[in-house]
Formats: C-alpha cells, structure tokens, sequence
C-alpha cells in the first residue's frame, strides 16, 4: 500500500492522541468548563509551529515549483496531509463540546478543509499558494495559544495573569502584520494569477474561484476579529489608566 493512503489516518490518530493526552493528563485537574479548549490549545501547539516548519522547506524550492499553478511536490502534500487531519480532528472537538455559538469556527475549519483537500486530492496542483497562507496563518499560533490558555487560568493565578496581561499585545501585534498586511497582499497576487485564467489547465476554474472566496472570507474575519480584540484591549488600559487616576 502506498505511503499516501495511509499516512492521513495516521496523523489524524496521532491528533487524536494528542488531544486525549491533554484532556485526561495535561488539564485533568482543569474545571470541565476550560479542559475542552485548553486540550484544544494543546493539540493545537503539535500543529502550527510544526506545520510552519514543515512548510517552509517545502516553498523553499527551486523557482518552477515556486509557481500558483505549480505540482504539488511529496512534501508539499504531507504538509497539506498534516495540516488537514489536525483541523478535521479540532472540527471533531468544536462538534463535541463547544455550543453552537462556535459555529463561526465549525464553518472556517470546513472552509479549511475543503481548501486542502481539493488541493491535495482532487487537482494536485497549486499547494505553493496554499501553504504560503498556511504560514501567515500559523506562525502566531504558538502565541494565540499562550493567550488563550492564560487567559482561561488568569483568575486562578497571579503568573498566568500577569504572562497573559504581556502576551496579549504581542499577538495581537503579530497576528495584525501576517493577517492583517502580508495576508492581503499575498491574497491579492493569487487571485489576480487564478482569475486571470492561467491555471485553468490543472485547475478548474470554480476551484480556485472556490479557494479565493474562502481565503478571502477567511482574511477579513480576521481583521474584523483583530480590529474587534485591539478596540476591547484598549478599553480596557484606558479604564485601568482612569482608575488609578482616580486612586491617586
């Protein structure tokens, strides 16, 4: 049996793994209110650092693979492999234990999921355009996930408090440049190059019609989200700086 017809299940498993550890070892002494999220956040530390690592090399090729319309190479597909089992594993996550006001994040890892999937397995091509947003958008993951896990502890202790209270700018900081400025850029050469028709031949042009709509609906959540977390971040130092106005 080939490699490829067993080495997503495979990674998926390994997820799996990951998230199980977290949620029954790592958070276990956790309220049951936070170990869902942080043994998300857990699982989500073994994806994005590693995927941005792995994708790197894989983009650092020579400049005929460097190309919108490019094959995919081996390690361009493991990467688009990794990448998908570990959203179709936190999807599993957000389906079990989080209410449906998450529905938001149901529909952007679906939205993911198609993205490397048709990449992947129906056109084989175009995974050069893929993985450089797959880098901009995993790059601040180990940092939005320190956020978030001192965030769910900052109530309960003074380190976690005080690590989140200095964490937080830097990822919002971070996560404004990848998705905010080069996300754009970069999203506005690949639908210039897919529109224009030229990958028509190995793409199908409702493909990566699909693929901008996604990645597009994808970047301006992310600055409203962005824009949305900067307004209340400064509301709150303004309200901290007043009140010790008033105290002194």
């Amino acid at each position: 049996m080939a490699i490829e017809h067993w080495l997503l299940p495979l990674i998926v498993a390994a997820f799996c793994s990951i998230y199980l550890l977290g949620y029954f070892v790592v958070f276990r002494k956790w309220s049951p209110k936070h170990r869902p999220e942080a043994s998300s956040c857990f699982m989500s530390l073994f994806h994005g650092t590693p995927a941005v690592l792995l994708a790197i090399p894989a983009l650092l090729l020579p400049r005929p693979v460097r190309r919108f319309a490019a094959p995919n190479t081996g390690l361009q597909s493991l990467v688009l492999d990794f990448s998908t089992a570990y959203f179709a594993v936190d999807l599993l996550h957000y389906l079990f234990f989080i209410p449906p006001q998450a529905s938001l994040y149901v529909a952007h890892h679906l939205a993911a999921l198609f993205v490397f999937l048709t990449c992947r397995y129906l056109v084989a091509h175009g995974a050069f355009s893929i993985l450089v947003l797959l880098v901009l958008a995993e790059v601040t993951s180990a940092c939005e996930n320190a956020v978030t896990l001192t965030g769910l502890r900052k109530t309960e202790s003074a380190v976690a408090a005080k690590v989140h209270r200095w964490v937080t700018p830097a990822f919002y900081a971070a996560f404004t440049v990848a998705r905010g400025l080069v996300g754009p850029v970069f999203f506005y050469k690949m639908s210039a190059y897919y529109l224009s028709g030229k990958a028509r031949d190995v793409i199908p042009a409702w493909v990566s019609t699909s693929w901008i709509v996604v990645v597009g609906g994808a970047i301006l959540g992310s600055i409203l989200w962005i824009s949305n977390l900067w307004f209340n971040f400064f509301r709150v130092e303004n309200n901290v700086e007043m009140n010790k106005a008033i105290d002194v």
